[in-house]
């Protein structure tokens, strides 16, 4: 961790004596009150350092540009002068440029560690973790290998004639369900798919008390935005320029996801709120709330790529006259109620789908209207695979990301019933058969060896692993030195199993993706099928 952006800013710094204590502590006052006037001499000292220049200039012709808001940010960051605490700790609000909407007339969210990263490790619905916030300028390089692209592992193909082991081609007719933290599986997907895919829906987690996406952080709403932006922005990236998201979301954090959206999609881009409506009493099984009105529907966000060359088909629907007559209507973005939605299902079969699955008929729907016969069909919240079930009877080519260990293996088996016939959902409606395929595979992890080691340690040899762990970054992010020399104190006083579980709990939660470059480092082990599989996904071979 030596020679970070903090060290090197630091050590800058002191070089003027203007911006040192008595006691040889940096003064961040009169820096920040440096940078906010633009100060000559300031600008000199940080452009005298190559490292700090390539951070926080850019070049034009033989000029320089300074970022001064990012490295006002960086230096008001809690991580610089790890005793001082960010100025919006805590806080969320709506601003423009740094004022408030009431001297604003147009508003964005602003909210703390926005420039940040949260990886969304969890993988088990009872899994508690703290979650670390990794900072886009001063963890840069940490960020840039975790979102990098990974290997595969794992590698199954499940056809109607059973499950295929040891598959070593991905072709481009190929399905995909992949295994592992979604913001870093959506990441390895840039390779490959960045601006290919047509259509991407999710239900993301809603952040309230019923999720079983948990937190131990509380998942308050900041931590939840960034949450939701890292991966958004990923997601627009992978979108072609006629392609369509749909984000399904309920009332606690509408509002503010339809502004994070409109800044990252852009605000013309806005296409549509579709409303599904479940204010049926059997579907929901609502009562009246104390002092309260019911709620009894959730949003779905409908955002073009490209509002100008976005794809729609403009689909009919028929709506009964009270003469008995039946007409049909233009289907634009006009969304039937959920009567239309649920089409031929019974109240039974409503309430069942309700209560955990979408039904399927509004997920054809949406797939209908934005897609086409073998275009792709991304779901990185798979959840119980609904999104994947409908695309594969629709004939579209499909990726589904689940990162939940439980969830996988009810995907995986819900799909399986549709290769072989199943008769639920819109089966009859598009006259679904059975047949065709998908291959699952997983991210790559490397935990296991650590971990045996560690089980193995004694008294001997725990700290010295211990700092070879904390010293390797793709298992520790980025963590200043003053905060490695306090966790060292704190380390020391554990008994010996205190101290495995401790270095245990944290190779096992970050997971230890093998990163895509490493791929023939022999101390991986990686397989010859993974080589060949991973090799066919990213270079296209056929």
């Amino acid at each position: 961790m030596k020679n970070n952006i903090i060290d090197v800013v630091e050590e800058v710094l002191k070089q003027n004596e203007k911006y040192v204590s008595e006691d040889g502590k940096l003064l961040k006052v009169n820096v920040y009150s440096d940078v906010m006037t633009m100060n000559e001499d300031l600008i000199k000292l940080l452009l005298s350092n190559s490292k700090i220049r390539e951070k926080f200039f850019v070049k034009v012709s033989d000029n320089y540009i300074f970022d001064k808001q990012a490295f006002a940010w960086f230096i008001d960051s809690k991580e610089f002068l790890p005793d001082s605490y960010t100025r919006y700790t805590n806080k969320i609000g709506l601003t423009n440029n740094g004022k408030f909407i009431s001297q604003s007339d147009d508003v964005v969210l602003d909210f703390p560690y926005k420039d940040c990263v949260l990886e969304g490790g969890q993988s088990k619905e009872d899994q508690k973790r703290d979650e670390i916030f990794y900072n886009e300028i001063i963890a840069d390089n940490e960020i840039t290998r975790m979102l990098s692209p990974k290997v595969f592992t794992n590698i199954k193909k499940y056809t109607e004639n059973g499950i295929e082991e040891n598959i070593e081609k991905f072709t481009n007719e190929d399905n995909l369900i992949i295994k592992g933290n979604n913001l870093i599986a959506i990441s390895s997907l840039l390779e490959k798919y960045e601006g290919k895919i047509k259509l991407i829906i999710i239900d993301p987690p809603y952040n309230t008390n019923t999720d079983s996406f948990k937190y131990n952080d509380r998942f308050n709403h900041s931590t939840w935005l960034v949450f939701m932006k890292n991966r958004l922005e990923i997601a627009k990236r992978l979108l072609s320029e006629d392609g369509s998201i749909y984000v399904q979301i309920d009332n606690k954090e509408a509002h503010y996801l339809k502004v994070l959206m409109d800044d990252i999609f852009g605000r013309n881009n806005f296409r549509s709120e579709i409303i599904w409506d479940t204010s049926i009493p059997y579907v929901a099984g609502n009562k009246w709330l104390s002092n309260n009105w019911i709620y009894s529907y959730s949003s779905i966000f409908y955002y073009a790529k490209n509002k100008e060359k976005v794809f729609f088909n403009k689909l009919t629907f028929d709506v009964k006259q009270k003469s008995g007559t039946t007409s049909h209507k233009p289907y634009k973005d006009v969304w039937c109620d959920i009567e239309n939605f649920a089409g031929y299902l019974g109240a039974k079969d409503i309430k069942i789908n309700f209560n955990s699955r979408k039904p399927e008929k509004l997920l054809e729907r949406i797939i209908k209207a934005s897609s086409n016969e073998n275009d792709i069909v991304l779901d990185f919240f798979a959840g119980s695979g609904t999104t994947l079930a409908v695309a594969h009877k629709m004939n579209r080519k499909y990726i589904g990301i689940e990162q939940m260990d439980n969830q996988t293996e009810i995907i995986t088996n819900r799909l399986v019933e549709v290769i072989n016939g199943e008769d639920k959902g819109i089966s009859k409606s598009v006259n679904w058969s059975g047949g065709g395929s998908f291959i699952y595979c997983e991210l790559k992890e490397n935990a296991m060896e650590l971990i045996k080691k560690i089980s193995n340690a004694d008294n001997n040899n725990i700290d010295a692993l211990k700092d070879k762990i904390y010293s390797d970054e793709r298992i520790i992010s980025y963590i200043s030195q003053t905060e490695l020399n306090s966790g060292n104190d704190e380390f020391k006083k554990l008994s010996l199993n205190e101290k495995k579980e401790a270095l245990i709990q944290i190779v096992d939660k970050n997971k230890l993706y093998i990163n895509y470059s490493d791929i023939d480092d022999c101390n991986y082990k990686i397989s010859n099928i993974e080589k060949n599989f991973t090799k066919s996904f990213y270079r296209g071979e056929e």
